[in-house]
């Protein structure tokens, strides 16, 4: 019989991230990114019966749990579907969109998902294990400067072309790569020096797995469609676990929320903007204590205005 393994998950900035919604009991809010649902169990606890919460994941396990508090919670409704499938929901409708980004350590710590570096399995990373290319399958035939520019976009690693060279040679030499450790080995052997503390693995990991599940992509067109769907007064709520994320949000939020001014107008008013940035939060030193894996968290936060897009 195959051993069952339950996998824990610390929610990262639990109690700040549902604050920062400030919940309202009849309100509709969104968590695009499930996970293990602590964010979505504590909001459903402030939420009165009037209310309702929509969740999107595109783990299958996630998306079972999910369906577990929605057969004892009317309030609750899951898809199994990236979160950029929030575009799909109504105009106007909501009044608080939480995105808790990245990978989660259940995905981490179970080897088989293949996105450790530390836990050998299969090369695979995707947040959907039954849908599209997996990371061995595209390293098998991608050409030398798709994966060098992969890495260095999105994993900030400027040993990019020497570890794009190197699963080059592999497999000529050997074959395609079909494990975390066969890659963490190729990538240690290819990057020579390194962050103290740091695996030499760690950027070109995080590069693949935002790569062959489109993440960046996913986050603007979910940032884009919040300016739609929030309500007045709804907030935006995004946690981001590296520079490339909150660097997008941080933009986002910095775009549609200083006053523009139009010069060619008589009277100079300065025009109201979608969004009022709400600041920045992170981690405590017991919360990091607790959970080191929340250290890299930055929790942003916005509030939509009244006036139009």
């Amino acid at each position: 019989m195959e051993q069952e393994h339950t996998w824990t998950h610390a929610t990262v900035l639990l109690n700040e991230a549902i604050q920062a919604l400030d919940v309202q009991q009849a309100g509709t809010y969104v968590d695009a990114t499930f996970g293990r649902g602590g964010h979505s169990r504590l909001l459903l606890s402030q939420l009165g019966p009037e209310g309702r919460l929509h969740a999107f994941d595109r783990d299958p396990l996630a998306a079972a749990i999910g369906a577990e508090i929605a057969a004892q919670d009317s309030r609750f409704s899951i898809q199994q579907q990236p979160f950029s499938n929030v575009t799909q929901l109504a105009a106007g409708t909501l009044d608080g969109l939480l995105m808790d980004l990245g990978v989660s350590s259940p995905q981490i710590d179970d080897g088989e998902r293949g996105f450790s570096f530390r836990n050998d399995g299969p090369l695979d990373m995707r947040m959907d294990p039954t849908r599209g290319q997996s990371v061995a399958d595209w390293l098998a035939d991608a050409p030398v400067p798709q994966m060098a520019e992969v890495i260095r976009e999105y994993g900030e690693e400027r040993f990019a072309l020497q570890i794009a060279k190197a699963i080059d040679r592999r497999r000529q030499e050997r074959g395609a790569l079909r494990s975390t450790a066969e890659l963490a080995a190729l990538v240690a052997s290819a990057v020579k020096t390194r962050e103290p503390g740091k695996d030499p693995a760690t950027r070109t990991f995080q590069a693949f797995r935002i790569h062959i599940n489109a993440e960046l992509e996913e986050l603007q067109q979910a940032l884009n469609a919040s300016l739609r769907l929030l309500k007045p007064g709804g907030r935006l709520v995004v946690i981001s676990f590296h520079s490339l994320e909150d660097r997008m949000v941080k933009q986002f939020i910095a775009q549609h929320a200083k006053e523009v001014v139009d010069r060619r107008a008589p009277v100079t008013m300065p025009r109201e903007m979608p969004l009022r940035a709400l600041g920045r939060v992170k981690a405590s030193e017991a919360e990091i204590q607790a959970n080191p894996r929340s250290r890299s968290a930055v929790m942003r936060v916005a509030e939509r205005t009244e006036a139009a897009l």
